[in-house]
């Protein structure tokens, strides 16, 4: 699943990040190939705001949709 298909309150790890370019944007947001987190809201049409530790961030519904995720339980 994508980044853009959680629901609110689903905690992830990220899989992949499809391209070089989507990889350089989703550092800058301190999100990697194996970080956890933890999906707030999904504005429609809208970003995708997540939580990582203390820190919450909107990511783009274009990045967000290049970004492979797995769910966590618990």
């Amino acid at each position: 699943m994508t980044l853009d298909e959680t629901r609110p309150g689903q905690a992830f790890t990220v899989l992949s990040i499809a391209d070089e370019m989507a990889r350089l944007q989703a550092i800058r947001f301190g999100i990697a190939e194996g970080a956890r987190a933890i999906c707030q809201t999904v504005l429609p049409g809208g970003p995708v705001v997540v939580r990582k530790g203390k820190q919450e961030m909107a990511l783009g519904r274009s990045l967000a949709h290049r970004i492979q995720v797995q769910p966590v339980e618990g």
